[in-house]
């Protein structure tokens, strides 16, 4: 089913299914409620629902990288050490660094196929598992987000911290460090930002809530961030963000893409946009390749 047979109502609902608001159940069950043209839109609902085999990109056992999981001591997180999918382009290195976020749900297929995307064009990518001291990405997003949101939040975003300190200092890397993310993902590259201050060379968010405006200053990193048109809660946060970065004169570049919703690069559900994926994508390497050489 594609994009444009999809009720707006049913966007909605998905929206507030994909932060939890509701779960699946009253997903499906709102969905099934809706009637287009004297049908029920539960079929539409369905088709939201994500296809990651459908969606890989680069596989995992393209000869062009490197793809294992890691540990790594992460003191002040969750439970003390992190696991990360961490892939190495061919080669011998060093290479400069991504540090790529999962959404709000752990480290799914998605996720890891973004890391691979990175690799293939030449950064050491680490995707670290936000759920691995619970037990790990459950292998379906609906117990991952439950599981996500168990998580105590400066817990969590120590976690990522640590782990792209892990990946900056790792025998692989140049010591030039980017991250991106997604959603939650976004705001935590944003946090990141904030906190790492030079230690953090580029930071590319995909429609990620902002950081407290009192902390943007802090900020010595490129930004590149990525909106979609239409995701109001999101962009809502994007007028002080943007007041502050130019105030405290921050390297930066917005685009807010059209006719786009939220998860637009997330190529396993309807809301993807190929042409908008491609093109943000192509953005955030050319600006990695810009400020992580």
């Amino acid at each position: 089913m594609t994009d444009q047979k999809i009720d707006d109502r049913v966007y909605a609902l998905y929206d507030d299914y994909c932060h939890g608001k509701i779960d699946r159940r009253e997903f499906l069950n709102r969905a099934r409620a809706i009637t287009v043209g004297g049908v029920s839109a539960l079929a539409m609902a369905q088709a939201m629902l994500p296809d990651y085999a459908a969606a890989e990109t680069v596989s995992f056992n393209d000869e062009r990288i490197t793809p294992r999981y890691v540990t790594y001591p992460s003191p002040g997180g969750t439970s003390g050490e992190m696991r990360g999918y961490l892939v190495q382009p061919s080669g011998d290195g060093p290479f400069p660094a991504v540090l790529v976020i999962h959404e709000n749900r752990g480290l799914n297929p998605y996720i890891a196929d973004v890391a691979r995307r990175a690799a293939v064009e030449g950064f050491l990518a680490l995707a670290p598992d936000g759920l691995s001291p619970i037990g790990g990405y459950p292998g379906n997003d609906d117990e991952g987000r439950a599981m996500q949101r168990t998580l105590e939040q400066p817990k969590l975003r120590q976690d990522m911290l640590n782990g792209a300190r892990f990946l900056k200092d790792h025998e692989l890397s140049t010591g030039k460090l980017g991250a991106t993310g997604f959603c939650w993902g976004g705001a935590t590259t944003n946090f990141l930002a904030v906190t790492m201050g030079t230690d953090l060379s580029a930071g590319v968010p995909f429609y990620g809530r902002a950081p407290d405006s009192a902390q943007v200053g802090r900020i010595q990193a490129a930004m590149l961030i990525h909106f979609a048109e239409d995701d109001e809660r999101v962009n809502a946060t994007w007028p002080d963000y943007e007041t502050a970065l130019k105030a405290n004169e921050v390297d930066h570049e917005a685009h807010f893409y059209p006719g786009t919703r939220h998860g637009f690069h997330n190529d396993s559900t309807p809301r993807y946009d190929e042409a908008a994926a491609a093109l943000a994508w192509s953005r955030t390497m050319d600006h990695f390749r810009e400020h992580l050489a």
